[in-house]
């Protein structure tokens, strides 16, 4: 069993897709990503903050898991980390069947909480078309997968590194499914 562990963090400034990996990134309890867009305790994204402004931001930050690349490469699609709008990138974590609630200890100090599952959008296929259904499936009972990764939202702020540990704390039972958020 490989041991989770972040592989990449990644923010913005600007309302882009695509954001630049770091060396580091720095999480601010109740807030999000330090210098990312998304930073915030009301929603950023700019759909979300139409509708209405005041709602809670439950999308401080997105993690991918780094197989959902490779999933990708495998189909034909190039992506690396940070190219489809996700701050953290990990390895070693299915991330997609983490209860709601889950908490990730991000390297030493750093506290996530699994709020919901993302919903990919159409600007996914500006970075390569086909990118945003390969994003999707359907389970046996025809039910939708959405596979580009989790949102959270940040309970304990600090560093977080490449190569930084992941330890998940479950909430209590009985267990919730991530729905989208």
């Amino acid at each position: 069993m490989l041991d989770a562990v972040v592989t990449a963090v990644s923010r913005s400034g600007t309302h882009t897709l695509i954001k630049p990996n770091q060396e580091s990134i720095r999480l601010l309890a109740g807030l999000g990503v330090e210098g990312d867009a998304h930073l915030g305790e009301t929603v950023k994204h700019r759909s979300r903050v139409a509708r209405d402004p005041s709602q809670p931001n439950l999308r401080q930050v997105h993690l991918i898991h780094g197989e959902l690349h490779d999933e990708l490469e495998a189909a034909g699609f190039t992506v690396s980390a940070g190219q489809m709008g996700e701050n953290v990138t990990t390895r070693g974590l299915d991330l997609l069947v983490l209860p709601a609630g889950t908490r990730l200890h991000l390297g030493d100090a750093a506290i996530v909480e699994v709020t919901g599952l993302r919903n990919p959008c159409a600007q996914l296929d500006r970075i390569q078309p086909g990118l945003m259904a390969a994003t999707l499936g359907r389970d046996e009972q025809g039910n939708l997968i959405r596979k580009a990764g989790v949102m959270a939202i940040v309970l304990t702020g600090g560093d977080i590194h490449p190569g930084d540990p992941i330890r998940v704390e479950l909430p209590p039972a009985p267990h919730q499914p991530l729905g989208p958020v």
